[in-house]
């Protein structure tokens, strides 16, 4: 009955550490921003739409290559390499955030206590939201504006 009890025991424990491991693995801290707008510019993006977190060592990004091309591409934060990548020729011109607009949208998200991000958008009409979680571990949206400093609302969960 012992070994019964003790073997639930560390099972449970065994699927709290996974649940917990795979649960960060959506999401970067704040501090490889830098490393992550270093690999979306050498891929050519001068437009962001989104940055999404696909795990500790790759991201997402959809934007503007220039004023015709758009892409979807998944990038390797360690060599930069495209791991994924579609591209569509579209009208109506570029439209997104730059490189300064979501530095500024991260550190007015970083202000109210964001510590990892898992998602980074703008829609059309330059509000920028940011999704991850605090220190604790705690859900945390923040949104600002595009080109604006300090945050517009927040969300704690």
């Amino acid at each position: 009955m012992k070994r019964n009890i003790l073997a639930a025991g560390s099972l449970a424990t065994l699927m709290l550490a996974f649940t917990s491991a795979q649960a960060s693995d959506g999401r970067l801290a704040t501090d490889r921003l830098d490393e992550v707008l270093e690999q979306v510019t050498a891929f050519g993006f001068q437009h962001i739409q989104e940055i999404e977190a696909k795990g500790r060592d790759s991201v997402e990004v959809e934007g503007w290559l220039d004023d015709e091309w758009q892409a979807e591409v998944r990038l390797s934060l360690e060599n930069g390499e495209s791991l994924e990548e579609e591209r569509k020729r579209r009208d109506g011109g570029a439209w997104g955030m730059s490189e300064e607009d979501i530095r500024l949208a991260m550190e007015a998200a970083v202000a109210e206590g964001l510590a990892e991000f898992e998602e980074i958008q703008v829609d059309r009409d330059g509000r920028i939201e940011i999704e991850g979680r605090d220190a604790d571990g705690r859900e945390i949206e923040v949104r600002t504006r595009q080109g604006e400093s300090g945050a517009t609302d927040v969300e704690r969960d």
